[in-house]
């Protein structure tokens, strides 16, 4: 069987894709790239908010015109679009051959042979469940890879459907994320990121206390260079996961922290943990304790109760703050959830426009940080020659891979994907950083 496989959404969602590769491949399936002419194509989707859902509904409908063409055979849709819209997908998407759910990753198998022997495979195994052990046949570039530590979320935000989707918080073993993280680094991956929709919380569930800390000793203690942390909760940091960050040279100064907002009634409403003074108080002693911090955040505008003076205290409190990086997103109702029931909301053109302000805050936050950074000369991991921008192009360890833009630098010999190398900045370009390799 000949499958190919697209995944949507987020870096989890692109882990799962990767252990369903694993599977077909050890099944001995041929796995083709996208776009190929295949038996099968298996759509990995997100279903988190209108943007993504149309996205994954585009996509669909994208690879049903292939499939009328007779370019491909099968559909089959998995993931977080199926496991919230199952029959809505039956009923209004014909050309969808059948469906797997987020509890069902691991039966992929079994569901491709029976969408090809002419069935409708329609699974849906308990979202609950431990956090299966699978394989994986990385899709990154070979220097950097994603760690998947935990599935699943506790926090139960107002706006969210995650838990619905994905289920409660539920950590991998550590013996496990070790095991998986020392093949990825004899596989040569450079760079390690740490992943899952609130890493702070792991090991609660399993060893009933925070065992972020140990973990990244752990991991600091294998032959990456970079590890890289990724939905960092404010109100479960602690004293001894700042002191791991700060003392150990391999986790990098960069720190992703979904705030959404700070007025105190929004968050309240959102049934967020924290106040706007405990976040100052904690961006305070981040900054202090890790010099260089670049921090990374998402937020959301037009909530309810987000009145024009909260709308404006989120303004300035970003202006005081000055978090280097940030997503903005309009808020959208989503059905399920208490938020979408809340009256005193914000229309959404005006919570669109909104989004739109606070870019403009943050872009100008954006060229500040850009501009301090002129004259220097910073360790760069480089991705690879750039045949658009005609020059090469890597990522500091203030850039994130697909989310933060990149550094694009010349250099008069070849430098290999996955290089370290130094470079010294001299300007921008479209928002994004340029410079020059500098020799050893």
């Amino acid at each position: 069987m000949k499958v190919s496989f697209i995944s949507l959404g987020c870096a989890k969602n692109l882990v799962n894709t990767e252990q369903m590769m694993a599977l077909c491949r050890d099944a001995g399936m041929e796995l083709l790239p996208e776009g190929a002419a295949a038996d099968a194509v298996v759509i990995n989707t997100c279903g988190f908010i209108d943007s993504a859902k149309s996205e994954a509904i585009d996509t669909i409908l994208s690879v049903a015109e292939q499939k009328a063409a007779g370019q491909v055979g099968k559909i089959l849709v998995a993931g977080c679009l199926s496991q919230r819209y199952k029959e809505e997908i039956l009923r209004e998407l014909p050309e969808v051959d059948g469906i797997l759910g987020t509890g069902s990753y691991g039966e992929i198998v079994q569901a491709l042979q029976e969408v090809v022997s002419g069935g409708t495979p329609c699974r849906f195994g308990s979202i609950h469940a431990p956090v299966e052990e699978l394989d994986r046949v990385l899709t990154t570039p070979s220097h950097y890879a994603y760690l998947r530590i935990a599935e699943g979320c506790d926090n139960h935000c107002a706006y969210c459907v995650i838990p619905s989707l994905r289920g409660r918080y539920r950590s991998r073993r550590l013996e496990d994320v070790v095991r998986e993280a020392e093949k990825l680094a004899d596989a040569g991956v450079k760079e390690c990121i740490v992943i899952a929709q609130d890493i702070t919380r792991y090991g609660t569930d399993l060893y009933n206390k925070k065992m972020l800390p140990e973990l990244l000793r752990r991991l600091c203690r294998l032959d990456f260079r970079w590890i890289r942390l990724h939905y960092l909760y404010p109100d479960e940091i602690t004293d001894e996961l700042i002191d791991t960050i700060a003392d150990e040279p391999k986790i990098l100064n960069y720190l992703d922290l979904p705030i959404q907002h700070c007025n105190d009634k929004v968050l309240s409403a959102m049934n967020r943990r924290d106040t706007k003074a405990e976040l100052l108080a904690l961006f305070a002693k981040l900054r202090a304790r890790i010099p260089g911090l670049v921090l990374r955040t998402s937020l959301i505008t037009g909530l309810p109760y987000e009145d024009e003076d909260a709308f404006n205290e989120l303004c300035e409190f970003l202006r005081e703050v000055r978090i280097e990086r940030a997503g903005v997103f309009p808020y959208s109702p989503e059905e399920g959830t208490p938020a979408a029931k809340m009256g005193n909301r914000v229309d959404t053109a005006e919570a669109e426009r909104r989004a739109e302000l606070v870019v403009d805050v943050q872009s100008e936050i954006m060229d500040d940080f850009n501009e301090s950074r002129m004259g220097e000369t910073v360790e760069v991991l480089c991705d690879g020659f750039d045949s658009q921008a005609m020059c090469y192009a890597g990522r500091s360890y203030a850039e994130s891979p697909d989310i933060d833009g990149r550094i694009y630098f010349t250099a008069d010999r070849e430098i290999d994907p996955g290089r370290f190398v130094m470079v010294r900045i001299t300007g921008t370009m479209d928002g994004e950083l340029t410079g020059e390799l500098e020799e050893d």
